[in-house]
C-alpha cells in the first residue's frame, strides 16, 4: 500500500494540476494578449505612419503646383474674320493689363460683332511667339 501511496501523492498530483493551469494560462496569455498587442501596435504605429506620409506627399505636391507661374503682362484680343484671317476692327480696345479684362472684353466684341471670332493672345517670357488663352 506504501507504494500505490507514493504513485498518487497529493502533493504530485496539485504540483502537476498547478503546472499545468499555470502553463495552459501561459499561453492562453501569450497567443489571447501579448502578441495580438505587439501586432496591433505595430500596425497602429505603421497606419499612423502611412497617414503621415500621405499627409507630406500631397502637401509637396500641392505646393509644386502651387508655385506661382510667370504670368503675362499684357493681353491682346485680336480678331479673326470668317475666313480665320486676322483684321482689324476700327474702335474697338486691343491691348489689356490683365486676363479677365481682356475676357470680359472679348465676349462682348463676340455679341457685337458676330461675323468675326476672337483670340485672348500673350507673350509669355519663355516663349517666342504668342500664345492663345481662349477663343471664341
Amino acid at each position: 500500500m506504501n507504494a500505490f501511496q507514493k504513485v498518487f501523492d497529493w502533493k504530485t498530483y496539485i504540483f502537476t494540476a498547478l503546472a499545468v493551469i499555470s502553463f495552459s494560462s501561459f499561453v492562453a496569455v501569450l497567443f489571447g494578449q501579448t502578441i495580438p498587442n505587439i501586432i496591433l501596435a505595430f500596425f497602429k504605429i505603421a497606419g499612423e505612419y502611412v497617414v503621415l506620409g500621405a499627409v507630406f506627399v500631397f502637401a509637396l505636391l500641392w505646393l509644386l503646383k502651387a508655385k506661382p507661374h510667370n504670368r503675362p503682362k499684357e493681353y491682346s484680343v485680336v480678331p479673326f474674320d470668317v475666313f480665320g484671317k486676322k483684321s482689324k476692327i476700327e474702335g474697338i480696345r486691343t491691348n489689356f493689363k490683365t486676363h479677365d479684362v481682356a475676357w470680359s472684353f472679348m465676349k462682348q466684341y463676340k455679341e457685337a460683332y458676330p461675323f468675326y471670332n476672337f483670340a485672348l493672345v500673350s507673350d509669355l517670357p519663355k516663349s517666342d511667339k504668342p500664345t492663345i488663352f481662349r477663343y471664341i
